[in-house]
């Protein structure tokens, strides 16, 4: 298995700015993927999304399986060249989608059986089948182990031994990953939010070894506080030269905190969900074009930003793309968002790199909070 390589350039007190050397390209940390759930960003050209300044794109295991099939997507030459994107690919490991099937789904330890939402055919996720999808057809640059996503309350009892079956696929999902020299895969880091099953969690998957760490099972109902007090005794326990992922997360103030607390990586389906519902993220806080005080509002959304979406049209004219039912809304306020959150990544890499990471924190939660 390769690490790749992964510099820290500069750090004010827990945060840190570097970048990761993948050989696609390298990643600027602290960095967002936006998601591209079925082999595309929603609403957006690749070129867009490279352009407003992503390195790095998330794909969905679960749903390219399912469809098209992730044996199709590697006879027509894998993820990359399917969707027209010559960046690093992050895929899932498909956990998550399964877990939240409910009823649908059947989890022993060999893996999980489910049947698919689409169709209702049945289906086998393993470990072993897990990586053959990410690494093998779709061509990730970096694979996610296969875990067992922690139900949220749970008992300290519930957590462990979910956390231990994690632990266990996570080894065969390194076995079945073996020697590569051109992708890396990442362990899982549960406990559900219970300290000692975090540390234990963590020091488990080192000892296995991976090329990156994630902190998985948040944003599943325990709220922004906890969720930053499990990162807070979470961080430690996690090797500072490797980058720590934080899976799923998630809104602007999730992130600064999280940046605060020393993570590295973040996805979620944010931007683009809530372009296409009519919610702006902006460095006030969240706005809804979609609110009649907009419709004679001819200033655009900000004017600041290089984003063509963000500058250049009025957020009127949104506002009555929206009530008009046309296309072009979601297509540019998800455009808008995808940039916004770029744009506030590569501010927090500066305020880091300049020692001011601080004062934009406090700045910034004066605003959203």
């Amino acid at each position: 298995m390769t690490d790749f390589p992964f510099e820290i350039h500069a750090t004010q007190d827990r945060a840190r700015t570097g970048k990761l050397v993948t050989p696609r390209g390298e990643i600027r940390t602290p960095a967002f993927m936006p998601v591209g759930t079925a082999a595309t960003v929603k609403a957006l050209y690749t070129d867009q999304v490279a352009d407003a300044g992503a390195d790095i794109l998330l794909g969905n295991t679960y749903h390219l399986m399912l469809r098209p099939g992730s044996e199709r997507v590697h006879r027509l030459g894998g993820l990359h060249k399917f969707m027209r994107w010559d960046k690093p690919i992050l895929t899932d490991s498909g956990g998550f989608q399964v877990w939240s099937l409910a009823g649908l789904r059947k989890m022993k330890e060999e893996g999980v059986s489910f049947k698919s939402h689409i169709d209702g055919s049945s289906h086998f996720l393993s470990p072993e089948r897990s990586i053959e999808i990410q690494a093998d057809h779709l061509g990730a640059d970096i694979s996610m182990q296969l875990d067992e996503c922690t139900e949220y309350p749970a008992t300290h009892e519930q957590a462990k031994s979910s956390m231990e079956m994690s632990i266990r696929w996570g080894a065969r999902s390194k076995a079945a990953f073996g020697e590569r020299d051109s992708q890396t895969i990442f362990g899982i880091v549960q406990g559900s939010d219970f300290e000692d099953l975090r540390q234990q969690s963590a020091e488990s998957l080192q000892e296995i070894g991976f090329g990156g760490y994630a902190i998985g099972g948040l944003a599943v109902g325990e709220g922004h506080n906890r969720m930053v007090e499990v990162i807070d005794f979470t961080e430690p326990h996690l090797p500072r030269e490797r980058p720590r992922y934080l899976m799923g997360v998630g809104k602007p103030i999730d992130i600064l905190e999280a940046v605060a607390h020393g993570v590295d990586m973040f996805d979620c389906v944010l931007p683009t969900r809530s372009g296409r519902h009519g919610q702006a993220w902006t460095w006030d806080g969240p706005i809804n074009l979609k609110n009649a005080r907009f419709a004679e509002d001819d200033t655009p959304i900000d004017p600041n930003s290089s984003c063509p979406a963000s500058r250049d049209y009025s957020k009127a004219y949104l506002n009555h793309l929206f009530k008009a039912g046309e296309y072009l809304a979601p297509m540019l306020l998800s455009w808008h968002n995808t940039a916004f959150f770029q744009e506030f990544m590569q501010t927090m890499r500066t305020a880091i790199a300049n020692g001011t990471f601080n004062e934009l924190r406090a700045n910034l939660k004066s605003r959203w909070t």
